[in-house]
């Protein structure tokens, strides 16, 4: 799951990445077009929630998975889309486009 902060002057959404552990998870890193898919680890907090904080450009999409213990690849349950990644699986996608309510 994740949360998003937009900005009123900034052309950056500020995207806080979060995966709930587990007892059978011990680490969790995220990989995107935003690392190049190399692998982030995310910090553990005392709400025993694994979190990765990050800017990215307003207005845009970027895929991403989780590596859970360094072997298992998943994908954001509440992602804004999905999109075949051509490995046999899809990536999940998070979206920077801000809502607009009338």
């Amino acid at each position: 799951m994740f949360k998003k902060r937009f900005f009123k002057t900034k052309d950056e959404v500020e995207v806080t990445f979060q995966w709930t552990k587990e007892d059978d998870i011990s680490s969790v890193a995220i990989c995107g077009d935003f690392s190049d898919w190399q692998p982030v680890a995310m910090k553990l907090n005392r709400q025993k929630v694994f979190t990765y904080k990050t800017r990215l450009a307003k207005d845009s999409s970027f895929q991403f998975r989780y590596l859970i213990n360094e072997e298992t690849w998943e994908n954001d349950h509440q992602a804004d889309d999905y999109v075949w990644n051509g490995l046999g699986s899809d990536n999940s996608v998070v979206t920077t486009f801000e809502e607009v309510t009338a």
